[in-house]
């Protein structure tokens, strides 16, 4: 029994990387993002930590050298908006926890949902991401599969509900995570936006017109400052009628008082315009997610200041309000002063395309330092985590990858990827199948498996 006992914890321990260690990247071009490239250099990581790192930096005595043979050392990439943890499989609607259904909208807390065992977080980090954005996304009523846009985006929207109140009109809110292999728990924050749609997405929710939505929206958030100042009022039932519920009310408060974003999912120019109206005239933040027409504002978002999450191969006119989509959106916005974050697919399975559209991007005219700060730096401040990561600088956490090239081209892969000084197993499911299916010698196995 005690042998047992024993033989299976050194399994356990044998899946689980090595402990936090003093760690030496040489002979590499190192990008940190927030300064310039360094062409050939060290990187010191130390308790978890970047220590130092720079064209003469030492080799610490008894560090583990990485020798990156002339390799890019990059920060860990992060996806600035995906359902990675929260789903698993789309057409298997038990799987997806990303949305809201019909009892929540804006109190849905994504960070409830995620599941640090998720079979495509080992998949995420072979290809260089090493933390992301989850955002929830509002769902319909249906008890079937949710319909799977091609954006990945939960398209199943309901035109309103029955009963008093409003419909329900906000996703949810999100959360940021890290993916450390072996971690109980990869919440890193929780709670960071509340997620909204405008455009054809928002007018099906509430019931099928722009303005019916932006009525909605507005009188949400007004419902929210009405909560706010009179809470205790309302426990008394001395208050008005609210058009939603007591959470999702308590959910808006920290929008309407400044401290968290809304996330509007936007496509159109038009309705990107209304997005930006919606903000000054609310005293609000916003984060524009989708903006397939966000060139012909760019300008307009420059001025206000508001950073965009897009993906750049969203080139077709595959709906009516993106009918000016075209491949070269991340260069014109980026040249009128948008701060952009590149995002892949928001699919758990396909955010490897991140940093290919991050390459694309810079085909059509997106400087490379831009998009490289785009699937790093940008999205780090975007959600409020580049105290931590985004960015190679000393004293920051050491997510970190190691590339064999450039990091935008297709030939090119991680060999490495760190996670808080922690280098991560290559345990993505084709590796595991790869290593199940493949074995030389399958003495071993069951019949079934011979």
């Amino acid at each position: 029994m005690i042998r047992s006992l024993l033989l299976a914890s050194a399994a356990c321990a044998l899946a689980l990387p090595a402990a936090a260690q003093t760690v030496a990247i040489v002979n590499a071009r190192i990008e940190p993002v927030s300064s310039a490239a360094i062409p050939n250099g060290t990187l010191v990581i130390k308790d978890g930590k970047i220590a130092a790192l720079g064209a003469s930096v030492t080799v610490p005595a008894g560090a583990k050298v990485i020798d990156a043979k002339g390799g890019v050392v990059t920060p860990g990439f992060i996806a600035p908006s995906s359902n990675l943890a929260a789903s698993e499989v789309s057409g298997v609607r038990e799987t997806r926890d990303d949305g809201t259904g019909n009892a929540l909208s804006a109190a849905f807390d994504i960070s409830y949902a995620i599941n640090p065992a998720s079979t495509f977080i080992g998949l995420a980090r072979d290809g260089g991401i090493t933390s992301s954005a989850v955002t929830p996304v509002l769902t319909g009523t249906g008890g079937g599969a949710h319909e799977h846009a091609d954006d990945g985006v939960v398209e199943e929207m309901t035109a309103g509900k029955s009963g008093d109140g409003d419909p329900p009109l906000f996703g949810g809110q999100a959360a940021f995570i890290r993916l450390k292999a072996g971690a109980t728990d990869i919440v890193e924050a929780s709670k960071l936006a509340v997620t909204v749609s405008l455009g054809e997405s928002g007018a099906r929710a509430a019931g099928g017109s722009r303005g019916a939505d932006l009525v909605l929206i507005r009188s949400a958030l007004e419902d929210a400052r009405a909560f706010a100042a009179r809470r205790a009022a309302f426990e008394q039932g001395a208050t008005r009628d609210f058009g939603l519920s007591r959470l999702d009310l308590q959910a808006l408060i920290p929008v309407v008082q400044g401290k968290i974003p809304l996330l509007i999912r936007v496509s159109r120019a038009a309705d990107i315009r209304q997005a930006l109206k919606l903000a000054a005239e609310e005293k609000i933040k916003i984060v524009l997610e989708g903006v397939e027409e966000g060139w012909m504002v760019a300008p307009e978002i420059a001025k206000a200041k508001v950073p965009v999450i897009l993906d750049p191969q969203a080139d077709l006119p595959d709906s009516f309000e993106a009918l000016g989509s075209r491949l070269d959106n991340a260069a014109r916005l980026h040249a009128a002063g948008v701060s952009v974050a590149i995002n892949g697919s928001r699919d758990f399975n396909n955010l490897r395309q991140e940093r290919l559209n991050a390459g694309l991007a810079v085909a059509n005219g997106l400087p490379y330092a831009a998009a490289l700060a785009g699937v790093t730096l940008v999205p780090a401040k975007i959600w409020g985590q580049d105290g931590k990561v985004g960015s190679l600088e000393v004293g920051k956490l050491a997510d970190v990858v190691v590339w064999n090239g450039d990091p935008l081209e297709t030939t090119s892969w991680p060999t490495t990827v760190l996670v808080g000084g922690v280098e991560q197993p290559k345990d993505g499911r084709h590796e595991q199948l790869k290593a199940r299916y493949v074995a030389s010698d399958q003495s071993g196995y069951p019949p079934a498996y011979r």
